[in-house]
């Protein structure tokens, strides 16, 4: 079963499912800056664009490009600035 899913005022959309071995989105994050919570683990893939990440417990930020992937702990934060609209795949364990 697909779960929409909406936030940020409609500006980050993102559909839910059950891949095989974990839950997963596949989502487009409007060009903004966020402040995203992370209950469970996750582990993101820009699929089509780009997105500077501070992630928890880091004053750098960096980049992340298509193809590219990074990991946020869970119970934590990240924040994120996107130049343009970003798609991405995200996996929770």
């Amino acid at each position: 079963m697909l779960e929409v899913n909406e936030y940020f005022a409609g500006k980050v959309k993102s559909i839910g499912f059950q891949t095989r071995t974990l839950p997963a989105t596949i989502g487009v994050m409007e060009a903004g800056e966020y402040e995203v919570s992370a209950s469970r683990h996750e582990t993101m893939t820009v699929i089509n664009g780009a997105m500077r990440i501070q992630l928890p417990g880091s004053d750098e930020w960096h980049t992340y490009n298509t193809g590219e992937t990074f990991e946020v702990p869970a119970g934590s934060s990240f924040k994120a600035k996107l130049t343009i609209a970003t798609a991405y795949f995200c996996t929770y364990a």
